[in-house]
């Protein structure tokens, strides 16, 4: 019976030995076996029963979701009712303790009549307009065209904003003689804002078909930037006159502008001796390309087309001279 249990005892002690040598892997040398064969067989998860397993006590902190092929998971089948959290309940939460709450907000105060006034201040005196004194000089055109003729427009003014006092010149001629020449004294009285009102005296020149005129007329801005003067003369024996200019810039650059000016003419008496009739004796048009090396110094090119109309284009035409008659004009423009 001894011998018996010590054999028994001898191999039950064989089998525990043989159990932790089989469990003892630091002895092992690892990089001599092959993992890329596993040593079980893969696992088919399609066919486990998921919904008998309890989530609640897995750790998904420490799980791998990037090497998970979601594709091929069925999400209709989830039930994700059970995944949201504990609603929140607000009426158990002490907003008093915050932060945000501890510094009490000072109502907006009602506006009185001292602020008002503050706001408001009574004004007792106006803004006076032209109280400084200036001037200034322009030579609008000074040029020569292609049939050896020249012509000369220029301005200069002296006083304020309103009121100012403008003496204005022109003249044209040609390599002869001066065909004719004008020379205004105008005061000026601004009556709105771009808009001046003139009145004054024009002498007439040369000296045998001199002419003295009373002036009057309105010059300014148009709307759409248009510079228009429109001027009416009287004098001795019932004769009238009338001039109407426009001009208009258009900048191609900062220094490149183009200006398009337009100039008629209309008298209520023949003048035969000046091959001028009655009505509207001629009108002109043109545009000039200058070039503004500096603001108050620009060369310029043109052209410019002029044309006779009723008794006064009978007039010219009888003596040899065109209806019409179109000029390449070089010139340039300056002020100070």
């Amino acid at each position: 019976m001894k011998i018996r249990n010590l054999v028994l005892a001898i191999a039950l002690a064989n089998s525990a030995a043989s159990v932790v040598a089989a469990q003892d892997h630091s002895t092992m040398d690892h990089s001599k076996m092959d993992h890329s064969k596993p040593t079980q067989p893969p696992v088919d998860h399609s066919k486990m029963d998921h919904s008998k397993m309890d989530h609640s006590k897995m750790d998904h902190s420490k799980m791998d979701h990037s090497k998970m092929d979601h594709s091929k998971m069925d999400h209709s089948k989830m039930d994700h009712s059970t995944t949201n959290p504990p609603p929140v309940d607000h009426s158990k939460m002490d907003h008093s303790k915050m932060g945000a709450m501890d510094t009490p907000r000072e109502p907006i105060p009602s506006v009185t009549d001292a602020d008002r006034r503050a706001a408001f201040p009574e004004l007792h005196d106006h803004h006076a307009h032209g109280t400084g004194i200036y001037g200034s000089v322009i030579v609008d055109r000074l040029e020569m065209d292609d049939d050896d003729g020249y012509a000369m427009e220029a301005e200069a003014w002296i006083g304020g904003d309103v009121r100012k006092f403008v003496i204005s010149t022109e003249l044209h001629g040609d390599k002869h003689e001066l065909e004719e020449a004008s020379f205004d004294l105008l005061y000026s009285q601004g009556v709105r804002a771009w808009w001046d009102v003139v009145a004054g005296v024009r002498q007439d020149f040369p000296s045998d078909h001199s002419r003295t005129w009373l002036a009057a007329g309105v010059r300014g801005f148009a709307p759409y930037k248009f510079e228009v003067s429109a001027m009416t003369y009287a004098s001795d024996g019932g004769r009238a006159m009338a001039n109407f200019e426009g001009e208009y810039e258009t900048l191609l650059t900062n220094r490149a502008i183009v200006q398009w000016r337009g100039e008629a003419n209309l008298r209520n008496k023949a003048e035969p001796e000046l091959q001028l009739g009655t009505g509207l004796t001629t009108a002109s048009i043109g545009a000039r390309l200058r070039y503004e090396i500096r603001k108050e110094f620009a060369p310029y090119i043109g052209v410019q087309y002029e044309r006779s109309f009723g008794n006064t284009r009978r007039l010219r035409t009888s003596s040899g001279e065109k209806a019409g008659d179109v000029s390449f004009v070089a010139g340039i423009r300056f002020w100070f």
